[in-house]
């Protein structure tokens, strides 16, 4: 009847997992469009394509019409469109004369509070610039910028902001700014009808030391303003390809994008590796949905996904986490917010705003990026390499909050002024982040091998000291619960995958006494799990079954040597803390755990 039992249980679960998993629709199909995107092949001769566009302006009732003015090169045209035109366009003939036919994806500004800041008194310290509000910026202290400020302030370094335009307030007088342009009007004058992006492009690099207003992160670096966001901070991916190119053709080393959604773009990825490779570092916002992966653009490959810190450290509440997250930094929360000067959108009028969002948090890793690049690395992969090298670790992230740790402008201009990063600072940047303890990690995520490898290994040699008294064979249940009881698929639980939930991956990489902590993140050991109780109900249940009552004595040893180890290397158990109580606990139980097993054993040989 048990086995029957386990038999219908196993299919039901199964069978729920895989129609969940065929059923599951990812951020990549989940974005909003109006529009589609056909991008025709290049060699095509005009005379083909002109009657192409004919056709499509007579089947569909639409009229073609190039993005912009710099789409022609690229034969990039846009037609509106729902989902059930895309479908009809991809399996018809023009498609075979496209190199892509996609949905023209809008992006978006996240909208969160804002606080207006009015109060300027404030007298400096020696080492802080004379900005009357400084004092206020946080978030400016909490990188370390000053330090940074020793070695460069990004001098010669173009940062494009593709936002919703800049305009130059008062506290960006005395900010370089270079040709820009404005893909939602078609316009080479760009202003900002919004706000957001005279913020953003004020946190990389608002007028600083003027006696007026704030600072900003690299304040003598170059501002190319490119507007894809409307008013109401929505854009196409079509529009924001456009401006990627337009940066790195037009002398940008930096680009900086506060905006995100859903909806994977070919378009979009061609761009930004287009970037790339003209060696354009690119930043981008996670999002601020609190989800386990980054938004789009955030999580294209090449594109630095930034998450967002508060006040005191920690992620926001909002900011997304996981996978594509590379690194964090600070973009407030209710406890205090990002404060720059940029316009109020119902008056136009300058206004200093304090706002909140991975938003804020981006500009900050795109103006030290400026910096280090203005130290002389400039190799995008060499300057996120120093960015993560250079961050501030912490310990333990197992949900990848923080990337490869908290943003640290002076460590990073530090790194980068030593000139090329060689293997010995690699090393040294493994070893102190423990990732020599040694390490396994996969997608930047870190798990102490050795302690792993020494709960399997006692799990093994408790099973031989029995086998000597108590004779039996070696079977795939016994060697199962072994490693179910000691370490668990370790391995799994620094996988991201992209739009499906981590937890499953904890879960399954956690041995019996970790799935009390795993769903957490925590360390700490449930006493409930981190004890004998689960390894004697398995043994009751599964005791009478041939096969997995060896699972059940498996399990029981494995878990005596978890608890063991633990009680050595890392006793914190839940409300015990981690002293000796801690210890005692974690050893009694594993004690506990292997007479359960000699008994288990001991009662098999009675009934053979």
């Amino acid at each position: 009847m048990r086995r029957v039992l386990f038999l219908c249980l196993f299919v039901i679960g199964l069978s729920a997992a895989i129609f969940g998993f065929l059923n599951f629709q990812g951020l990549a199909a989940k974005g909003e469009f109006e529009t589609i995107v056909l991008d025709f092949r290049e060699n095509i001769p005009k005379e083909e394509l002109q009657r192409e566009l004919q056709a499509i302006a007579q089947q569909y009732n639409v009229t073609p019409r190039l993005d912009n003015q710099f789409s022609a090169k690229d034969n990039v045209y846009i037609i509106e469109g729902d989902k059930k035109r895309l479908k009809e366009l991809r399996k018809s003939k023009i498609a075979l004369m496209t190199e892509f036919i996609e949905p023209n994806y809008i992006y978006r500004i996240p909208v969160l509070d804002k606080d207006t800041v009015a109060d300027e008194r404030f007298i400096p310290s020696a080492n802080d610039p004379n900005d009357p509000m400084y004092s206020k910026q946080w978030h400016l202290h909490n990188i370390g910028v000053v330090g940074a400020w020793k070695e460069t302030k990004g001098s010669g370094i173009t940062v494009a902001v593709i936002d919703t335009g800049v305009t130059q307030v008062r506290d960006l007088a005395e900010t370089k700014f270079v040709k820009g342009y404005d893909f939602v009007n078609d316009t080479e004058e760009v202003k900002d009808d919004n706000g957001h992006g005279t913020h953003v492009a004020g946190t990389i690099a608002q007028a600083t030391n003027n006696n007026y207003g704030v600072a900003g992160v690299a304040y003598e670096a170059n501002i190319m303003p490119l507007k894809v966001l409307s008013s109401y901070g929505g854009g196409t991916v079509a529009d924001i390809a456009e401006a990627i190119k337009f940066a790195a053709d037009n002398g940008a080393k930096v680009i900086n994008m506060s905006l995100g959604g859903g909806g994977e773009s070919h378009l979009m990825k061609d761009a930004i590796e287009y970037a790339h490779n003209k060696g354009v570092v690119i930043v981008a916002a996670a999002g601020n949905e609190n989800q386990n992966s980054a938004a789009y653009p955030a999580r294209y490959p090449r594109v630095i996904g930034v998450s967002a810190l508060g006040p005191d450290g920690e992620k926001a509440p909002y900011s997304n986490f996981g996978a594509g997250v590379d690194i964090s930094a600070p973009g407030g929360s209710d406890a205090g917010k990002v404060l720059q000067q940029t316009i109020d959108p119902e008056t136009g009028e300058g206004v200093f705003l304090g706002l909140q969002g991975t938003s804020m948090a981006s500009p900050h890793v795109a103006g030290v990026a400026a910096l280090i690049e203005a130290a002389g690395v400039q190799e995008p992969d060499e300057v996120l390499q120093v960015l993560k090298e250079s961050a501030r670790a912490i310990e333990e992230d197992s949900l990848n909050y923080y990337g490869a740790g908290q943003l640290n402008a002076e460590a990073a201009v530090q790194r980068a002024v030593r000139g090329q990063i060689s293997f010995q600072d690699f090393f040294r940047w493994l070893r102190d982040n423990g990732y020599l303890n040694p390490g396994f990690w996969i997608d930047g995520g870190a798990v102490a091998l050795l302690p792993k490898i020494l709960m399997v290994l006692g799990s093994y040699l408790l099973a031989w000291f029995l086998r000597v008294y108590f004779p039996f064979s070696w079977s795939w249940s016994l060697l199962s619960g072994l490693v179910a009881g000691s370490s668990g698929l370790f391995f799994l639980k620094t996988i991201y995958i992209f739009d499906l939930p981590q937890w499953p991956f904890r879960l399954l990489g956690s041995s019996i006494p970790e799935l009390g902590n795993t769903l957490q993140g925590s360390s700490a050991l449930n006493p409930l799990f981190a004890s004998v109780l689960i390894p004697l109900v398995l043994v009751v249940l599964l005791l009478g079954h041939p096969q997995w009552k060896w699972f059940a004595i498996g399990s029981s040893l494995g878990v005596a040597a978890c608890l063991g180890v633990s009680a050595v290397l890392d006793p914190a158990v839940w409300g015990l803390g981690s002293g000796m109580l801690a210890r005692s606990f974690l050893i009694v139980n594993a004690l506990l755990c292997f007479a359960l097993a000699r008994l288990a054993v001991k009662n098999e040989e009675q009934s053979a």
